[in-house]
């Protein structure tokens, strides 16, 4: 069997198409299973470099996809993860995605998911931040986030770039990522917050992970997040304001896009940690008095105790509580300095 992959390997780089097409393929089928992943990472000095010259095989072959499919499944290791982000893989995935991902959506579907490993370590978080050359940081991060906000589920059978949520939430937990998604320049943040709507579920969520993790930030962003009011409260409280009809007097004390949103029944976000993630975003921007009087400045603790009569979640109702606690005493005065709703 040891024979076997070794010479499986070196028929990654066999000069003839058909037979480095065939080769990646029993590849793809060996990272399928444990027996397989062990014996490819025993010989990965060989087999990671080859399959990442066959990412850029020719349109149509297979083997371009093929090879991403394969890589996807071996950087669920993290130290494999690793060493592909040091053999350029974060540079090559890009660099196929962008060349090709329009004609081979799969391909760019893959791609981006081995991303969203490579991510997951710190080495593929600062290559694709392009942390180091302030002349490109946050290009890779703008491609991908236009191509998010391009791409929908609801127009496509496959949502090709759905796992960029994925990779906002990895790259968002360090803080030059929240700082390049922050950058009102970029108007990153901006785009993402406005793919809340989605009916794509782990497009929500990531994006809910996103600006949570934004918000850690709050104590020295709040403006740059306050600017983008029209769009972060809705996002933000829509997923935990519960599934009643709010009354006329409670909405006219609303901006337009929350008292539209509230003046019928909904569908609950039937995922807690959305529900659980918005409400810690909430917390952190009302610990700041800026935040506070934005906050009532949308009628927001009203949606807050009318979600949690319908919330059964405990975490999700503490998280209620957290911020209630912090409201406690603060409200009144604040709500009438607050800015009136639009």
């Amino acid at each position: 069997m040891a024979d076997e992959i070794d010479e499986l390997i070196e028929f990654l780089s066999d000069p003839k198409p058909q037979v480095r097409v065939a080769a990646v393929d029993i590849v793809r089928g060996l990272t399928g299973g444990e027996d397989g992943l062990r014996a490819l990472t025993a010989r990965a000095d060989r087999a990671l470099p080859a399959l990442l010259r066959l990412l850029a095989s020719a349109a149509g072959s297979g083997a371009g996809e093929a090879a991403a499919d394969s890589l996807v499944n071996l950087s669920q290791d993290a130290a494999l993860a690793a060493r592909l982000v040091a053999l350029g893989a974060v540079d090559a995935a890009m660099d196929v995605v962008a060349k090709r991902g329009g004609e081979e959506p799969a391909l760019a579907r893959s791609l981006v998911m081995l991303l969203v490993n490579l991510t997951h370590v710190a080495s593929g978080v600062a290559a694709l931040l392009q942390v180091g050359d302030e002349k490109v940081q946050g290009l890779y991060v703008a491609k991908l986030v236009r191509s998010f906000c391009r791409s929908s589920s609801d127009s496509e059978e496959q949502d090709t770039f759905e796992y960029v949520a994925s990779i906002l939430v990895n790259i968002s937990k360090v803080e030059a990522g929240r700082r390049i998604l922050m950058e009102p320049k970029r108007g990153l943040l901006k785009q993402i917050i406005r793919q809340f709507d989605s009916t794509n579920q782990l497009r929500k969520k990531g994006v809910a992970g996103t600006i949570r993790n934004c918000c850690f930030e709050a104590d020295t962003q709040l403006q740059n997040l306050l600017s983008l009011a029209e769009y972060l409260w809705p996002a933000l409280l829509l997923p935990v304001a519960g599934k009643k009809i709010y009354s006329e007097e409670d909405r006219l004390k609303m901006p337009l896009e929350l008292s539209s949103a509230l003046s019928h029944e909904r569908e609950a976000v039937e995922d807690s940690e959305i529900r659980q993630q918005t409400l810690e975003a909430i917390y952190m921007i009302v610990l700041q008095d800026d935040g506070r009087r934005s906050f009532w400045s949308v009628n927001g603790p009203r949606i807050l105790q009318v979600g949690y009569e319908d919330e059964e979640d405990p975490k999700v109702m503490e998280a209620y509580e957290l911020i209630g606690s912090l409201l406690v005493g603060k409200g009144e005065g604040e709500q009438e300095q607050g800015e009136k709703p639009q």
